[in-house]
């Protein structure tokens, strides 16, 4: 019975979901107006509009920029967190070897580390791609670890009984438990890797949305900063709308599932 509910399920959050934001712009355009808020300071969103129109063209050519840099670092974290995640789950002493090093990698501040990953890799496009890499990288190793040795014991021990080798079980088994897990750590890594980008950009870029904000902040253009910040934030949402796509069409039952477990809960 629940399937059926599923689409309006969506389709009633995602209602939610746009009335929320139009009350923020709302209420931010009103106050705006009625206290008569300066563009410098604050710009409304109806200027920030403008700009996004007038000024599309660089705000396009920058954020392509970006986005090639956080589509490249992302898709490193994935590859190199599965390879991580799967070496860490071989056995207990090489799990008790590698995990230190990958959460010594998350525990320093990136910030700090990107000044060197730029000495290293240079001002171009690399720098940031590995920035990207090294934030987006830990959710997809955690996340994988974890389906990969959550497997059901009673499944393990039936494939065994049948006679299963060590890797049948790992590609029968613990592969096709992890997927719904990888995904799930592939969405916050595809916002974390937006943030890498920008941070590279921040430190050494000449072209990205994040450079375009040094300059435009350098320059008092508030609107425009405002209107990068807007381009990127829906660019994440895609990212993140694309991953959860992606999900379904390679898990479709974990995806179903949540929904089913969203339209029981009544979220």
């Amino acid at each position: 019975m629940a399937a059926p509910m599923i689409a309006p399920n969506l389709l009633r959050r995602t209602t939610r979901g746009a009335v929320g934001i139009s009350i923020v712009i709302i209420a931010w355009e009103a106050m705006v107006r009625l206290f008569g808020i300066s563009d410098f300071l604050l710009p409304a969103p109806s200027s920030i509009a403008q700009r996004i129109i007038g000024d599309w063209r660089l705000l396009t050519q920058h954020l392509s920029i970006t986005m090639l840099e956080t589509i490249l670092g992302f898709a490193a974290a994935v590859l190199v967190g599965v390879v991580v995640a799967i070496i860490v789950t071989t056995s207990e002493r090489t799990k008790d070897v590698v995990m230190p090093i990958v959460i010594a990698t998350q525990l320093i501040p990136k910030v700090a580390v990107a000044p060197l990953v730029l000495l290293w890799f240079g001002y171009g496009i690399s720098s940031k791609v590995v920035v990207a890499f090294l934030i987006a990288f830990f959710p997809i190793v955690i996340d994988m670890a974890t389906g990969l040795t959550m497997v059901e014991k009673e499944l393990v021990d039936l494939l065994r009984s049948l006679g299963a080798k060590r890797w049948k079980v790992f590609v029968k088994a613990q592969i096709p438990h992890s997927l719904p897990f990888l995904f799930s750590g592939m969405r916050i890594a595809v916002t974390l890797a937006v943030i890498g980008a920008i941070v590279g950009e921040f430190i050494g870029g000449s072209q990205g949305i994040g450079y375009l904000i040094v300059i435009s902040t350098s320059e008092l253009k508030t609107d425009l900063v405002f209107a990068c910040l807007m381009v990127l934030t829906a660019a994440g949402f895609v990212l993140f709308a694309l991953i959860g796509f992606l999900e379904r069409l390679v898990v479709p039952w974990s995806a179903a599932e949540r929904e089913e477990l969203m339209v029981i809960t009544g979220m």
